[in-house]
């Protein structure tokens, strides 16, 4: 609408996709702010809590939690993005389809727990990766048949693109988007841990997707130049206003939980930045405490099975420094400190091809 308004009045504020970025940051973090308390308040009332699983570290604090409070943010960048953004340009639909697809996903998977009241029930595995699947599907048969897309394949440090995929894009975009979707799942265990680093990721990964999309600024970086699609920082800053909102209540002790309903949104819109951006292989770095997570959880059931030792005392990772005592919130703001160096050196890599 924002734009629109520059074309029909022109006011040429509105024109510049800086500008409604910080629009749409604002008024998603307002939204979320405003109805994430009546939100918790109508679920506390209906016993929508977070079921804890018996496997982990025991937090009888945390029982009583609500959850799904993910759809209130996702909800919130959707209405923030359809007010701020170009809705005419099919990477900002590809965005919001990611968005509103794997939240569904997740929203299933969460209220089959909530009303069972177990945390292993829910959509089965299968069912699950199956949906996710055709989700991600989806989008990259968007971005290659409608968007026209290319299907290049970059690597950090070398300013030209190593080969054209062709459709094998398609496959490899979708495990990309699953990858990264479960990745941020997995790390959704402590309070904000999984929100900071997804909040620096959209900064890092929007500053990439801005620059590819301005011919002069990739030209100077030796970027891929690839027009309007530096519309979707709109969507991305949408997102992380909502997230700043989320967090106002989810930091430690949590009054809310995102549920699978967020974390396979954020994780999946992640990954779509970065291939946007050409960055999948950069994204490695960009969510380096999501991959240190999945790590630990492949490391351990391998060890497992094949040895029949375990690496950690627990896994995911972050459980295994709960089991040494660690207080909660110093694991969280540790893995935080390191997301943001991390993502640092990402963004160094940028000048250097």
């Amino acid at each position: 609408m924002l734009y629109f308004l520059h074309q029909w009045l022109d006011i040429n504020l509105f024109y510049y996709i800086s500008v409604r970025a910080g629009f749409a940051f604002f008024i998603a973090f307002c939204l979320t702010l405003f109805a994430l308390p009546r939100y918790i308040a109508w679920a506390r009332a209906r016993k929508a809590n977070q079921p804890i699983n018996k496997y982990v570290p025991a937090h009888e604090e945390k029982q009583h939690t609500p959850t799904m409070g993910g759809a209130v943010f996702v909800a919130a960048t959707v209405v923030a993005s359809l007010l701020s953004a170009k809705l005419n340009n099919w990477y900002v639909i590809g965005g919001l389809l990611t968005l509103v697809g794997f939240a569904a996903v997740g929203l299933k998977d969460d209220l089959g727990k909530v009303l069972s009241g177990d945390n292993l029930q829910g959509l089965s595995a299968r069912g699950k990766m199956g949906l996710l699947i055709l989700v991600s599907l989806i989008v990259s048969f968007l971005l290659i048949a409608v968007a026209h897309f290319p299907t290049t394949f970059y690597l950090p440090f070398v300013k030209t693109p190593l080969f054209d995929m062709g459709y094998f894009a398609v496959i490899f975009w979708t495990l990309v988007m699953i990858a990264t979707s479960n990745a941020v799942n997995l790390t959704d265990g402590l309070d904000g841990l999984a929100t900071v680093p997804t909040v620096i990721g959209l900064g890092t990964l929007g500053i990439i997707v801005y620059l590819t999309g301005h011919a002069i600024f990739s030209r100077y970086l030796l970027l891929p130049y690839i027009p309007n699609v530096g519309e979707v920082v709109i969507v991305a800053a949408a997102l992380a206003g909502g997230l700043l909102g989320f967090l106002w209540y989810n930091c430690y002790p949590a009054e809310i939980f995102m549920g699978d309903t967020g974390s396979l949104s954020i994780g999946a819109f992640l990954a779509y930045m970065a291939i946007l951006g050409k960055s999948e292989v950069l994204l490695i770095l960009i969510g380096i405490i999501f991959v240190i997570e999945t790590v630990s959880v492949i490391l351990q059931v391998g060890s497992w099975k094949i040895r029949q030792k375990r690496v950690f005392l627990m896994a995911p990772i972050h459980h295994h420094f709960e089991m040494k005592k660690w207080a909660e919130n110093k694991i969280i703001v540790r893995f935080w400190m390191i997301a943001f160096l991390a993502n640092l050196l990402a963004l160094i890599t940028l000048k250097i091809r």
